[in-house]
């Protein structure tokens, strides 16, 4: 919202409501200062990164999409393929194509690779000929272009060092907007009080301008896009690292975490798994004997298509990624892919001699917190709704960057026009101290708190108080005749 208005500050003798308003505009105007370039790089990333999967099926088409025709062959071929590309390296997990004419992504880890990353061969399931290869990354498969994006807005490719700034806008961009719907409701109600016919709340007032029109556009603009930004806020923290790690310590604490399979193999004879133990018993005396890795992946390639068609009888539908076992000990993890307007993820554990499942983990059973939680991330990496959820998210993005600029623009526009300051003014100092006793010690109670849970807050916050007072310092030293 605007990072300062037109107005003097309060008398001490003003009423509460003036106070805590000038408590606020100060507090909008230092976090609309300093942290207004760290929001506009993340609002400028985030709309660029917001059209990234739209953007990486136009640029890899032809690595995921293929002409060819017929039926697809056996995934196990199709594996064994992409290993044939690339036997230097370990096979990690594969993604059927889903549809006809989309490929087969086969997945190896490769140790010059960074973390999360696999590299990836594309098959063609009708011919199981391999049409290319790239780096994916994360549990949703990126692509190089997307993958770049990404850090761009999440680190500034500066790796964790960069990841302050994110953290550092994600942090107080919902106070900031808070803060704004604050100020702008109330001079809407000042400006109806008095019986303004120019009172707008959530529309422009398009006679007005230059500071006024400037003002008008912020805010009116700000009401309408604050929930998007609190959202932006919330889902950015949970990927955050200082604050990121107390909200996962929370979430463990009150049960709140996304259920996984377990990979562990039940033992012989254990109730609830079908199968022949005996023929169980003899794979693994088998892999045992071959002793090699190379032994034990040639095993589970011929066991994928029993493990797939076993995940499909169990009713794991739609577009899937099957992780591989390392030893011969665990379960394969079959789980649904994140796709547009599908709103559960479903896995299940496989045993692979088998066929039978050995773990489930069904969407509908997950706890409430941790539907949320999958659903703010793919919301907020513009796949949940597809086209219309990537454009949301660029509009909104858009809207914060004129927000941000036209702030700096009212700011500007207040500097006086004579004597050596060339900057804007910020609102008198001394709000904090003018409200009422209760409602100070309640900032400061709350402050120390929302600063211990999101530290970068915190300490920043710390820094404009900080700032504020060495100003009141130099302002009081300063000359009568300055």
């Amino acid at each position: 919202m605007s990072i300062t208005e037109t107005e003097q500050s309060p008398t001490p003798e003003a009423g509460p409501p003036a106070r805590h308003r000038q408590f606020f505009m100060r507090l909008h105007f230092y976090a609309g200062i300093f942290v207004g370039p760290f929001l506009l790089v993340a609002a400028l990333s985030g709309g660029l990164y917001a059209i990234a999967p739209t953007l990486e099926k136009l640029v890899y088409r032809d690595y995921l999409h293929v002409e060819s025709q017929g039926p697809a062959l056996p995934v196990a071929e199709q594996i064994r393929a992409a290993q044939e590309a690339r036997p230097d390296l370990t096979l990690a997990a594969v993604r059927p194509a889903a549809n006809p004419g989309d490929t087969t992504r086969v997945m190896f880890t490769d140790s010059g690779l960074g973390p999360s990353e696999r590299h990836a061969v594309f098959v063609d399931p009708a011919t199981a000929e391999p049409v290319g290869q790239l780096t994916v990354y994360g549990s949703s498969g990126a692509l190089p272009v997307r993958t770049w994006i990404s850090n761009l807005h999440r680190s500034l490719h500066l790796g964790d060092p960069g990841r302050i700034y994110s953290e550092l806008a994600a942090s107080w961009l919902w106070l900031i907007a808070l803060g704004g719907v604050y100020l702008w409701v109330s001079r809407y109600r000042r400006m109806k009080a008095r019986g303004s016919a120019k009172a707008r709340l959530l529309t422009v007032d398009r006679s007005t301008t230059g500071h006024s029109r400037t003002l008008n556009w912020h805010g009116t603009v700000g009401i309408w896009v604050t929930v998007g930004l609190l959202f932006l806020s919330a889902t950015g923290l949970t990927w955050s690292t200082y604050a990121g790690a107390n909200i996962d310590e929370l979430r463990s604490a009150m049960s709140w975490t996304t259920p996984a399979v377990s990979k562990a193999l039940p033992t012989a004879g254990q109730s609830g798994v079908e199968g022949d133990p005996a023929a169980h018993a003899g794979h693994h005396q088998d892999a045992a004997e071959l002793g090699t890795s190379e032994a034990i992946s040639a095993s589970h390639v011929n066991e994928v298509d029993r493990v797939l068609s076993s995940s499909r009888t169990a009713g794991l539908d739609g577009p899937v990624e099957l992780g591989i076992p390392a030893d011969s000990d665990s379960a394969f993890t079959v789980a649904q892919t994140r796709q547009p307007w599908v709103m559960s993820n479903s896995a299940v554990a496989v045993d692979g001699v088998t066929g039978a499942i050995t773990d489930t983990s069904w969407f509908p059973d997950w706890p409430l917190a941790a539907k949320l939680s999958a659903w703010g991330i793919q919301l907020h990496m513009g796949t949940l709704f597809g086209l219309a959820n990537q454009l949301a998210l660029a509009v909104l993005a858009i809207a914060l960057v004129t927000m941000i600029v036209r702030g700096y623009v009212m700011w500007w526009r207040r500097r006086p026009t004579q004597g050596d300051r060339r900057f804007g003014r910020p609102p008198r100092r001394g709000a904090l101290a003018m409200l009422p006793r209760g409602a100070a010690v309640a900032v400061i109670v709350c402050a120390a708190a929302i600063g211990w849970f999101i530290p970068l807050l915190g300490i920043s916050l710390v820094a404009f108080v900080a700032v504020d007072v060495v100003v009141g310092l130099l302002q009081r030293h300063r000359p009568a005749e300055e």
